[in-house]
Protein backbone atom coordinates (compact mmCIF):
# COMPACT_ATOMS: atom_id res chain seq x y z
CA UNK A 1 0.00 0.00 0.00
CA UNK A 2 1.23 3.20 -0.72
CA UNK A 3 -0.75 6.29 -0.12
CA UNK A 4 0.20 9.87 -1.07
CA UNK A 5 -2.30 12.71 -0.10
CA UNK A 6 -1.69 16.65 -1.38
CA UNK A 7 -2.92 19.27 0.54
CA UNK A 8 -2.71 22.22 2.96
CA UNK A 9 -3.28 22.62 6.75
CA UNK A 10 -5.21 25.67 6.71
CA UNK A 11 -7.62 24.09 3.89
CA UNK A 12 -10.83 23.19 5.03
CA UNK A 13 -11.25 20.44 2.34
CA UNK A 14 -8.13 19.35 3.48
CA UNK A 15 -8.93 18.93 6.80
CA UNK A 16 -12.43 17.43 5.86
CA UNK A 17 -10.10 14.41 4.63
CA UNK A 18 -7.10 14.55 7.19
CA UNK A 19 -9.64 14.10 9.52
CA UNK A 20 -10.65 10.82 8.36
CA UNK A 21 -6.86 9.69 8.34
CA UNK A 22 -5.70 10.33 11.46
CA UNK A 23 -8.87 9.00 13.10
CA UNK A 24 -8.53 5.81 11.48
CA UNK A 25 -4.51 5.60 11.77
CA UNK A 26 -3.81 5.50 8.36
CA UNK A 27 -0.53 5.33 7.07
CA UNK A 28 -0.07 8.10 4.18
CA UNK A 29 3.05 10.10 2.62
CA UNK A 30 2.17 14.01 3.10
CA UNK A 31 3.00 16.35 0.47
CA UNK A 32 1.97 20.00 1.17
CA UNK A 33 1.15 22.43 -1.70
CA UNK A 34 2.72 25.89 -0.36
CA UNK A 35 5.46 28.00 -2.34
CA UNK A 36 8.11 26.32 -0.77
CA UNK A 37 7.52 22.92 -2.65
CA UNK A 38 6.15 24.00 -5.98
CA UNK A 39 6.96 20.47 -7.11
CA UNK A 40 3.82 19.15 -5.23
CA UNK A 41 1.63 21.31 -7.21
CA UNK A 42 2.96 20.12 -10.49
CA UNK A 43 3.23 16.87 -9.65
CA UNK A 44 -0.69 16.99 -8.42
CA UNK A 45 -1.43 18.86 -11.70
CA UNK A 46 -0.70 15.69 -13.49
CA UNK A 47 -3.35 13.89 -12.16
CA UNK A 48 -5.77 16.80 -11.65
CA UNK A 49 -5.38 19.47 -14.30
CA UNK A 50 -7.39 21.83 -12.21
CA UNK A 51 -4.87 22.13 -9.70
CA UNK A 52 -7.59 21.49 -6.64
CA UNK A 53 -6.77 19.90 -4.04
CA UNK A 54 -6.97 17.31 -1.61
CA UNK A 55 -6.02 14.82 -3.77
CA UNK A 56 -5.27 10.98 -2.62
CA UNK A 57 -2.86 8.83 -4.65
CA UNK A 58 -3.71 5.17 -3.78
CA UNK A 59 -0.60 3.36 -5.55
CA UNK A 60 -0.41 5.99 -8.37
CA UNK A 61 -3.66 6.05 -9.07
CA UNK A 62 -5.84 9.23 -8.26
CA UNK A 63 -8.45 9.58 -6.04
CA UNK A 64 -10.06 13.37 -6.50
CA UNK A 65 -12.78 14.80 -4.24
CA UNK A 66 -13.13 14.32 -0.30
CA UNK A 67 -15.81 12.48 -0.32
CA UNK A 68 -14.86 10.20 -2.35
CA UNK A 69 -11.75 10.04 -0.98
CA UNK A 70 -13.19 9.46 2.08
CA UNK A 71 -15.17 6.56 0.63
CA UNK A 72 -12.28 5.44 -1.13
CA UNK A 73 -10.59 4.93 1.93
CA UNK A 74 -13.58 3.34 3.94
CA UNK A 75 -13.71 0.65 1.31
CA UNK A 76 -10.11 0.04 0.38
CA UNK A 77 -8.45 1.21 3.72
CA UNK A 78 -10.99 0.33 6.10
CA UNK A 79 -9.96 1.60 9.84
CA UNK A 80 -12.03 1.73 13.19
CA UNK A 81 -14.16 3.97 11.76
CA UNK A 82 -17.11 3.59 9.27
CA UNK A 83 -17.12 6.88 7.78
CA UNK A 84 -20.97 6.12 6.11
CA UNK A 85 -22.82 3.77 7.52
CA UNK A 86 -25.11 0.69 4.89
CA UNK A 87 -28.82 1.92 4.45
CA UNK A 88 -30.87 4.73 4.98
CA UNK A 89 -28.42 6.17 7.96
CA UNK A 90 -25.33 6.12 5.30
CA UNK A 91 -28.05 7.76 2.93
CA UNK A 92 -28.81 10.70 6.05
CA UNK A 93 -24.89 10.66 6.13
CA UNK A 94 -24.34 11.40 2.29
CA UNK A 95 -26.81 14.06 2.19
CA UNK A 96 -25.57 15.74 5.01
CA UNK A 97 -21.95 15.34 3.79
CA UNK A 98 -23.48 17.62 1.05
CA UNK A 99 -25.49 19.63 2.60
CA UNK A 100 -22.44 20.60 4.32
CA UNK A 101 -20.27 20.87 1.56
CA UNK A 102 -22.55 22.53 -1.08
CA UNK A 103 -25.00 24.90 1.44
CA UNK A 104 -22.19 25.84 3.95
CA UNK A 105 -18.73 25.39 2.71
CA UNK A 106 -19.35 27.21 -0.64
CA UNK A 107 -21.64 30.09 0.56
CA UNK A 108 -18.75 30.75 3.35
CA UNK A 109 -16.28 30.64 0.84
CA UNK A 110 -17.95 33.32 -1.60
CA UNK A 111 -16.43 36.31 0.30
CA UNK A 112 -13.83 34.93 1.28
CA UNK A 113 -12.73 34.47 -2.76
CA UNK A 114 -14.77 37.44 -3.33
CA UNK A 115 -11.79 39.69 -1.06
CA UNK A 116 -8.63 38.76 -2.59
CA UNK A 117 -10.04 39.32 -6.02
CA UNK A 118 -9.10 42.13 -7.92
CA UNK A 119 -10.98 45.31 -7.37
CA UNK A 120 -13.16 45.67 -10.23
CA UNK A 121 -13.65 42.20 -10.73
CA UNK A 122 -15.52 42.12 -6.85
CA UNK A 123 -19.28 40.77 -6.99
CA UNK A 124 -20.73 42.68 -3.62
CA UNK A 125 -24.13 41.14 -4.88
CA UNK A 126 -22.98 37.60 -5.24
CA UNK A 127 -21.57 37.90 -1.59
CA UNK A 128 -24.82 39.63 -0.18
CA UNK A 129 -26.60 36.47 -1.76
CA UNK A 130 -24.10 34.00 -0.67
CA UNK A 131 -24.57 34.89 3.27
CA UNK A 132 -28.62 34.96 2.56
CA UNK A 133 -27.97 31.56 1.89
CA UNK A 134 -25.70 31.18 4.35
CA UNK A 135 -28.17 32.01 7.10
CA UNK A 136 -31.06 29.53 5.44
CA UNK A 137 -27.95 26.73 5.89
CA UNK A 138 -27.80 27.57 9.32
CA UNK A 139 -31.47 27.73 10.16
CA UNK A 140 -32.16 24.46 8.14
CA UNK A 141 -29.28 22.86 10.49
CA UNK A 142 -30.67 24.40 13.44
CA UNK A 143 -34.15 23.02 13.43
CA UNK A 144 -32.65 19.70 11.65
CA UNK A 145 -30.00 18.40 13.72
CA UNK A 146 -30.85 15.73 15.79
CA UNK A 147 -30.58 15.31 19.70
CA UNK A 148 -26.92 13.10 19.35
CA UNK A 149 -23.38 14.42 19.81
CA UNK A 150 -22.94 13.98 16.05
CA UNK A 151 -25.03 14.74 12.85
CA UNK A 152 -26.40 11.45 12.82
CA UNK A 153 -26.73 10.60 16.41
CA UNK A 154 -23.27 9.05 18.32
CA UNK A 155 -21.62 7.64 15.48
CA UNK A 156 -19.10 10.48 13.97
CA UNK A 157 -19.05 9.55 10.11
CA UNK A 158 -18.38 11.52 7.04
CA UNK A 159 -20.99 14.08 7.67
CA UNK A 160 -18.98 15.54 10.78
CA UNK A 161 -15.26 15.76 8.67
CA UNK A 162 -17.21 17.34 6.21
CA UNK A 163 -18.90 19.59 9.17
CA UNK A 164 -15.88 20.34 11.15
CA UNK A 165 -13.93 22.66 8.52
CA UNK A 166 -17.33 23.94 7.20
CA UNK A 167 -18.71 25.28 10.52
CA UNK A 168 -15.94 26.09 11.99
CA UNK A 169 -14.39 29.01 8.81
CA UNK A 170 -18.56 29.73 8.32
CA UNK A 171 -18.31 30.73 11.62
CA UNK A 172 -15.72 33.05 10.90
CA UNK A 173 -17.65 34.99 8.12
CA UNK A 174 -20.99 35.25 9.78
CA UNK A 175 -21.13 34.14 13.18
CA UNK A 176 -23.83 31.78 14.01
CA UNK A 177 -24.89 33.44 16.87
CA UNK A 178 -27.05 32.56 20.54
CA UNK A 179 -30.34 32.66 18.75
CA UNK A 180 -28.97 29.25 17.19
CA UNK A 181 -28.18 27.37 20.08
CA UNK A 182 -28.21 24.10 18.91
CA UNK A 183 -26.24 24.40 15.72
CA UNK A 184 -23.81 26.54 17.92
CA UNK A 185 -23.29 23.63 20.61
CA UNK A 186 -22.85 21.43 17.61
CA UNK A 187 -19.84 23.30 16.39
CA UNK A 188 -18.34 23.46 20.04
CA UNK A 189 -18.58 19.70 20.27
CA UNK A 190 -16.44 19.25 16.97
CA UNK A 191 -13.65 21.68 17.77
CA UNK A 192 -13.33 19.62 21.04
CA UNK A 193 -13.05 16.69 19.25
CA UNK A 194 -9.55 15.58 19.60
CA UNK A 195 -8.88 15.00 15.96
CA UNK A 196 -10.79 17.90 14.75
CA UNK A 197 -8.80 19.76 17.39
CA UNK A 198 -5.62 18.59 15.69
CA UNK A 199 -6.52 20.05 12.53
CA UNK A 200 -7.50 22.92 13.69
CA UNK A 201 -3.88 23.50 15.56
CA UNK A 202 -2.45 22.54 12.25
CA UNK A 203 -3.92 25.33 10.55
CA UNK A 204 -3.15 27.92 13.15
CA UNK A 205 0.49 29.20 11.85
CA UNK A 206 -1.71 30.09 8.56
CA UNK A 207 -4.48 32.24 10.21
CA UNK A 208 -2.90 35.55 9.01
CA UNK A 209 -3.63 34.54 5.58
CA UNK A 210 -7.05 34.39 6.27
CA UNK A 211 -8.58 36.85 3.39
CA UNK A 212 -11.16 38.47 5.73
CA UNK A 213 -8.80 38.29 8.68
CA UNK A 214 -8.97 35.64 11.43
CA UNK A 215 -11.31 36.34 14.25
CA UNK A 216 -9.09 36.20 17.89
CA UNK A 217 -10.86 33.06 19.31
CA UNK A 218 -11.47 29.29 18.46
Amino acid sequence: MSLIFFGHPFSSYTQKVLIALWADGTDFEYRLLDPDHPENMEELKQHWPFGLFPLLLDDGKPVIETSCIIEHLQAHHPGPNRWIPDGDLGRRVRFLDRFFDLYVMNNMSCPVFNAIRPEDKRDPYGVEQAMERLHIAYDWLEANLGDGPWAIGEQFTMADCAAAPSLFYADWVQEIGPSRPRLAAYRARLLAHPIVSRAVDEGRPYRSFFPLGAPDRD
